[in-house]
């Protein structure tokens, strides 16, 4: 898990690349894609598979942003991650949130090593305002339990 610290800053960054995302609507990359752009986010999607989103152009990779984006989520298979990580790094992007279920120990350490911020073990959604619902019930559970970061 992840600290509120290190969440607050990922999220402070209003400019964010989302690497995984998908055509299928009912997949999470597709769907975080959606809220963080309804939130407020400008966001660039990546899939090296996709032309577009919707009326959004989807990217093959970091190096094929248009610009400087200040942080990357990470939506893919944890096999893919430390390459994503790595690809970051070289970038100069700073802030990683590496969604649930994408976590390596080598993609996580590699942030480490490079002083990068860092988020994993938790979910996006519970976190960037405003928080919907299943999120905000399960954030309220985290909560009474102590297992909300502090």
């Amino acid at each position: 898990m992840s600290n509120k610290e290190a969440i607050d800053s990922f999220l402070g960054q209003k400019k964010l690349a989302i690497v995984g995302v998908s055509r299928i609507k009912k997949k999470f990359g597709n769907i975080v894609y959606r809220e963080l752009k309804g939130k407020g986010f400008e966001v660039f999607p990546i899939n090296p598979n996709m032309d577009k989103i919707g009326n959004d152009r989807c990217y093959p990779s970091l190096k094929d942003l248009p610009e400087a984006v200040d942080g990357v989520l990470i939506v893919v298979p944890k096999n893919k991650t430390e390459q994503i990580v790595q690809e970051a790094k070289t970038a100069g992007i700073n802030h990683i949130w590496i969604q649930q279920g994408a976590e390596s120990k080598e993609a996580i350490s590699l942030c480490e090593k490079a002083k990068i911020n860092c988020v994993y073990g938790e979910c996006i959604l519970m976190f960037a305002e405003p928080v919907g619902m299943p999120h905000n019930i399960h954030r309220c559970l985290w909560r009474l339990i102590g297992k909300y970061p502090k």
